[in-house]
């Protein structure tokens, strides 16, 4: 017993000589660390003379109690608030989507013009399918010269790619901001490169995963970047033709011409969105982001009001078919309490939409013809619902963290939302909308008051000179 407390003490009494040592080589080390912190992971510098649209990170979303029990039943369209008598039906939030199935950002306020909100899918990426060469070609798998690669690109298609592929759930995670020009910024001039592109994207995404352990612990401890960025110009800038080709993207069956922003596309992005990174680079299909041009905007015809209607023909972007997606806070909210034993918290911001309104009863907008939106004694705006939105598997994806859920909202939709003759064997949520003037402003809060209403029928509309198609 006594060599026992005498080895003990003994050890205890060499820890307590060596501790001193210790400290003295760890704590300059984690002073080291600790001084180097803002240069091992920095804080990103808003780009030159320019401002950022949306809400600030201290203002709280709009959405902050949106799973709250008031938005499952509906209130009379004539009603107001006790409090601040604000309409009942009314904006609830705003969201523009700079790049398609990319992270939205939220507004305050939102400027529409003919495609839509302003900024909203204005860029899409895209991949690179080449034409099925014949079975005699050659089947070399070095790397292209840069001659090579024009004569590939003549030869296959850019196809946009969104979080309905399986393999780019990622863009979820890539979350861009706005920067505008600002007259008042102390960097502000008019000659900065971010002036001449009329702003910039300043576009955040997460790092792919290293093998290096070590690394993985850094970043854990938040003492070497997870994440990166970069920006692009949100206009080419002038003379720029050649930098910013107009290249044709595939989106749906439409192909319009959109400058190729490849060049701008970091490394490490390109192996966060590819599929199979054990391929070398040069056997990938190839990737880029495209921005919508000026003069080559599609145009809509499917259930959209016509140019004799309204004085123009609807045009969109990288939207997927119409100017503005609207969705009803009731609604979701019923669809949520359907699935709830799978996702205990369903999202609004799962169904992408820009225009989220209060107050109706569930599903009471899958009747509307047209709406005003804003003051109905002549300064609102008159938009038409144009037709219910087919949903796809696109909102299993859970938008903050990218995992797709194997099963639902999907599910649940197609069991008992699957209500429009035109396609009955896809679930509805939510309205395409077409505004009858080319250029306004929304807010949240702007009161919504029902025009018409009437059946909808989700059919494609012919253009002049289209051919007859099934449904």
């Amino acid at each position: 017993m006594l060599d026992f407390l005498t080895s003990n003490t003994t050890t205890i009494q060499h820890g307590l000589t060596s501790f001193p040592i210790i400290l003295s080589i760890t704590l300059p080390i984690l002073l080291c660390i600790l001084l180097l912190l803002p240069y091992l992971n920095p804080t990103t510098p808003p780009p030159k003379g320019c401002r950022r649209l949306g809400l600030s990170p201290s203002q709280r979303s709009n959405l902050h109690d949106e799973y709250s029990p008031k938005y499952t039943h509906g209130l009379p369209s004539t009603a107001t608030e006790p409090e601040s008598g604000i309409p009942a039906w009314r904006i609830k939030a705003l969201f523009t989507y700079p790049i398609k199935s990319c992270a939205g950002v939220e507004l305050e306020a939102a400027d529409v013009i003919e495609t839509g909100l302003k900024y909203d899918r204005l860029f899409c990426f895209a991949e690179f399918f080449p034409s099925p060469q014949p079975a005699t070609a050659s089947t070399n798998t070095s790397p292209s010269t840069s001659n090579e690669k024009e004569n590939d690109e003549a030869n296959g298609t850019w196809t946009a790619r969104t979080l309905r592929d399986r393999d780019f759930r990622q863009l979820a995670l890539l979350r861009p901001e706005i920067w505008i020009p600002d007259p008042s910024s102390p960097t502000y001039s008019p000659t900065n490169p971010e002036t001449l592109s009329n702003g910039v994207l300043l576009i955040h995404y997460p790092l792919p995963p290293s093998h290096n352990p070590i690394i993985t612990l850094l970043r854990t401890l938040h003492i070497l970047p997870s994440q990166s960025h970069f920006t692009i110009p949100l206009d080419p800038p002038p003379n720029s033709s050649t930098q910013f080709p107009l290249t044709p993207v595939k989106i749906w069956k439409d192909i319009p011409l959109a400058h190729n922003y490849a060049h701008l596309l970091p490394a490490a992005l390109k192996d966060l969105l590819t599929y199979d990174t054990t391929l070398p680079p040069h056997q990938r299909r190839k990737l880029s982001l495209f921005r919508a041009s000026h003069s080559h905007r599609r145009e809509i015809y499917r259930n959209a009001p016509r140019k004799q209607e309204i004085g123009f023909q609807p045009v969109t972007g990288f939207a997927d078919a119409y100017p503005i997606h609207l969705l009803n806070m009731a609604s979701v909210r019923d669809v949520a309490a359907n699935c709830a034993d799978e996702i205990p918290e369903l999202s609004v911001r799962r169904f992408r939409a820009n225009v989220i309104v209060q107050g109706p009863g569930k599903f009471v907008e899958d009747e509307w013809k047209r709406i005003v939106i804003g003051d109905s004694s002549g300064d609102g705006v008159e938009v038409y619902t144009a037709c219910r939105t087919i949903r796809c598997k696109l909102p299993n994806v859970d938008p903050d963290t990218g995992v797709r859920h194997p099963r639902e909202p999907d599910r649940t939709l197609k069991r008992y939302r699957r209500i429009d003759v035109g396609d009955l064997t896809n679930a509805c949520l939510g309205m395409q909308c077409v505004p009858a003037v080319k250029e306004f402003t929304l807010r949240v809060n702007d009161p919504i008051t029902v025009l018409e209403t009437g059946e909808h029928c989700y059919i494609k509309m012919l253009a002049p000179g289209e051919k007859v198609e099934g449904v």
